[in-house]
């Protein structure tokens, strides 16, 4: 069975070039690797759309070079600007007994934040 590379099989390869700083932040009880630039959702955060927001990084590298910290990274911080703030997509959580007759359906949608990486300093 022969394997293409992952770009032409349309993987997200933007951690592949390594060489430019990233950093490891934690918010909503979750983990995210970014780099300059990155966009990604996050739990909704209660800030306004176009502010910039200030985050402590729990490992930031560059290259070969990495610090990681014990919690925090001392004088390490995330610049991340907020760009939306927006309901996800519908989600169902259905429940049933076999044999029972019975069912129980259940729908949510969950509150995000749309944020961009505009500065790693550390």
């Amino acid at each position: 069975m022969v394997f293409s590379p992952p770009a032409q099989r349309g993987w997200n390869n933007q951690f592949l070039n390594t060489a430019m700083a990233y950093a490891v932040i934690k918010t909503g009880g979750k983990q995210y690797r970014v780099q300059q630039g990155t966009r990604f959702d996050v739990e909704k955060l209660d800030v306004a759309v176009d502010s910039e927001i200030k985050f402590d990084v729990l490992l930031v590298g560059e290259g070969e070079s990495v610090k990681i910290g014990a919690p925090l990274v001392e004088g390490a911080s995330v610049t991340v600007k907020v760009l939306n703030q927006y309901r996800g997509p519908k989600g169902v959580a259905f429940k049933f007994k076999r044999r029972k007759g019975f069912h129980k359906t259940k729908g949510f949608r969950r509150s995000l934040t749309t944020l961009e990486v505009t500065a790693i300093a550390g």
